[in-house]
């Protein structure tokens, strides 16, 4: 099981009805926090959901409304006594930057690790979720993020049964263990008795950024992808290449054209002169049937498919 929140929406600046663009991913007690603007705080307390459980903290790039939140959240995760390290992911220099904002958060009760990224794709296993960052086009340093939650292959009892296994064992082999039994004396291995892995959970999400295949690549078979849609005007579309940013219209596009379509996009990251996301929606559910507005405080819980 997974749950997702949408805490803000908003680009470049918050606004009184819109937060920055965060999203917040919960799953077996570990907590992700993607981007961390001014008022991200806020907007977890609206939801209710607390910051002292974030295990790991990803940064799509370094503009302002992305980290500028970062100092008062660390603030208030060591006010709450946290003490279990938190894992920091972004583009390379993060160390750096993260430095300069802790001029005004110096003592914090628990230890940062700093993951910096340099390729094009990278992965990284961390608590129950496989982290997957891939680079967009934005003018500075900027990655895109799938959040992964696996899920083993099926138990076969009747394979167990088969192959002589005691039912003491079929545990462990199910968490992964070899196991030698010292009275047969025979290895009991987990393929044995697990059938191949099964569809887990995947969330994509990414922002500031013209279209790219990495993207499309990312977007293929996610429970939702979560992408920028900054301006919904057609008219916009140079704007959006001159600040390589993503209209509604190009995100719909990078969608449709994933190998394994996303079941569901949720739309972020709007620019502050479009009051209404809405009145567009219509028209890019002609490109991508699924698109849907996000909007602040947008949860959902995910499951395993039957």
């Amino acid at each position: 099981m997974l749950d997702i929140c949408l805490l803000g929406t908003g680009g470049m600046t918050p606004m009184p009805h819109r937060w920055l663009t965060s999203l917040m991913i919960r799953s077996e007690g570990s907590n992700i926090l993607i981007d961390c603007g001014e008022g991200t705080q806020i907007a977890l307390k609206e939801v209710g959901w607390s910051p002292k459980s974030i295990d790991v903290m990803c940064f799509t790039h370094y503009h302002a409304d992305h980290i500028s939140g970062l100092p008062g959240m660390l603030l208030n995760m060591s006010n709450a006594d946290r003490t279990e390290p938190v894992v920091m992911i972004g583009p390379k220099g993060l160390f750096n930057v993260v430095k300069s904002l802790r001029c005004i958060a110096p003592e914090l009760t628990f230890e940062l690790r700093f993951i910096e990224l340099d390729q094009n794709t990278e992965e990284y296993r961390l608590g129950p979720y496989i982290l997957k960052c891939f680079k967009v086009k934005h003018n500075v340093p900027c990655y895109g993020y799938s959040a992964v939650v696996p899920r083993k292959g099926k138990f076969d009892p009747e394979a167990a049964k088969a192959a002589g296994i005691p039912v003491s064992c079929w545990s462990r082999l199910q968490n992964g263990e070899i196991i030698r039994d010292a009275e047969s004396g025979k290895t009991f291995r987990p393929e044995m008795v697990i059938g191949p892995e099964r569809r887990g959970i995947k969330i994509t999400y990414t922002t500031d950024t013209r279209p790219c295949q990495n993207i499309v690549n990312a977007a293929s078979d996610s429970d939702i992808f979560i992408c920028e849609g900054m301006y919904g005007d057609p008219d916009c579309l140079e704007k959006a290449r001159a600040y390589k940013h993503c209209t509604m219209q190009e995100a719909a596009h990078m969608a449709a054209e994933a190998q394994i379509p996303p079941r569901e996009m949720w739309y972020t990251h709007y620019s502050p002169s479009m009051t209404n996301p809405r009145q567009y929606i219509e028209e890019m559910r002609k490109i991508f049937p699924a698109a849907k507005c996000g909007k602040d405080g947008m949860i959902a819980e995910l499951n395993y498919d039957d």
